[in-house]
């Protein structure tokens, strides 16, 4: 399983994670949303479960329910600011399509 965080994301979860004051890192899965199916999931976490897969990098945590694995394989993490927004992005291969806005994709 290949998961990974750009040095960019990894800085803005770090300074989230301080900024929160505690938490083990960020959740990342995907629920049945928007137009294309499934969208993506971000929340800190404080703990981990029997079913969750967990990935270190950049000195930084990830922890995924493992019932998302299939639709995150090879998922990169990247933050970035473009004009006067900023926000995590995700470059994933197994997504087969994606809606017009970005926020929805289907594997």
């Amino acid at each position: 399983m290949s998961i990974t965080v750009t040095e960019a994301a990894a800085e803005q979860i770090a300074k989230q994670l301080q900024r929160r004051g505690h938490g083990l890192g960020l959740r990342l899965g995907v629920k049945k949303s928007g137009c294309s199916g499934l969208s993506y999931l971000i929340d800190y976490v404080d703990s981990v479960g029997e079913s969750d897969a967990v990935f270190e990098q950049r000195g930084v945590t990830l922890v995924i329910d493992k019932a998302h694995l299939a639709a995150l394989e090879g998922v990169e993490v990247d933050y970035r600011r473009e004009g006067i927004g900023e926000a995590f992005r995700f470059t994933n291969p197994n997504a087969k399509a994606s809606c017009g806005c970005g926020e929805s994709f289907s594997v």
